[in-house]
């Protein structure tokens, strides 16, 4: 629960008589002090040697009592907070890079095996109502698995998938897209959400450009969060000797707000899970604005019925 916010602000002025009644506590509590101090009576002091010292304990009663009175007044504004409620129905699209510069082993055991250790984890976690789908890109994208409710289909179609060349992220980023529109009733005021989880270890280099895809998303409303995985450090072998693979993060990250998503960076498979853990929490609730009044009121009570047990229990009649 955050983003506390209140219909009815201008009550919240009450809240200055709650301070007026606070500093005059504070004020008739010096003045009685000084009385007491001007006028010495013969035995006084040992009255009060006698009687129990309250010490802090005797302001409980008109401190809980302020307290109740100032979380009353709140909740006579109207307060309301944005509160996570579980989604029930949404696509996501996992959007894997196979490319041979996956086969780097800057990432333990491998930029691959550690990337699909790490999806089939998320994919295992979404709400079972979800539909998710499994596409795969290298120099060709191609939707391996259809969006679906069978989240173990997804999970083994995940360790399937085997590297090739090239990287063609925009047109992943379109049969993304194709996926879902595909969905029964994906279009509409009433469609469920959809987004697109994309990770890649390079950057576009054959099929639609970025700016396509981009522009694709933007139309379709669906944002695209991207994960830049692997290390500065990364290098695969080719034929002709050893070639750095360094991540693209910048166009990645352009990719991800121009269609509204979120950009990731992991470099290594234990940020890769936590990635993966918090987009899962993003896709898998909404934020919706609810009352908490209730809560305040009642909280208000119990500092109300505080302060009047601790006016009876230190009262001075019973001491």
């Amino acid at each position: 629960m955050h983003g506390l916010a209140f219909s009815s602000p201008g009550r919240l002025a009450l809240l200055a008589l709650v301070a007026v009644l606070a500093v005059a506590y504070v004020l008739a509590g010096r003045r009685r002090r000084r009385s007491v101090e001007a006028v010495p009576l013969p035995g006084l002091d040992l009255l009060a040697a006698s009687l129990p010292r309250l010490g802090w304990r005797r302001h409980l009663p008109a401190a809980a009592l302020l307290l109740a009175l100032g979380l009353g007044t709140l909740a006579f504004a109207a307060p309301t907070a944005e509160v996570r409620v579980p989604r029930e129905r949404a696509t996501v699209i996992v959007a894997l890079d196979v490319s041979l510069s996956m086969s780097a082993t800057d990432v333990s055991p491998d930029r691959l095996s550690a990337a699909k250790d790490a999806a089939r984890q998320f994919v295992g976690q979404l709400p079972a109502r979800f539909n998710v789908g499994l596409v795969a890109f290298a120099g060709t994208a191609s939707s391996v698995v259809a969006p679906t409710q069978d989240h173990e289909a997804v999970a083994r179609a995940i360790d399937d998938l085997q590297l090739a060349n090239g990287t063609a992220i925009g047109d992943a980023v379109d049969t993304a897209l194709t996926a879902i529109a595909a969905v029964p009733g994906a279009k509409g005021s009433a469609a469920p959400p959809a987004r697109v989880v994309l990770l890649s270890d390079g950057g576009n280099t054959q099929g639609r450009s970025l700016a396509q895809a981009e522009g694709e998303a933007q139309s379709a409303k669906v944002p695209v969060s991207t994960i830049a995985y692997g290390t500065p450090d990364g290098v695969v072998r080719v034929p002709e000797g050893l070639i750095r693979v360094p991540v693209d993060a910048a166009a990645l990250a352009e990719l991800a707000s121009t269609t509204s998503g979120h950009a990731y960076q992991a470099r290594s498979g234990s940020e890769l899970r936590s990635v993966y853990a918090d987009i899962g929490s993003q896709v898998g609730y909404r934020l919706e604005r609810h009352s908490v009044a209730a809560g305040m009121t009642g909280f208000a009570l119990l500092a109300a019925l505080a302060a009047g047990a601790a006016a009876l229990v230190w009262s001075p009649r019973r001491v």
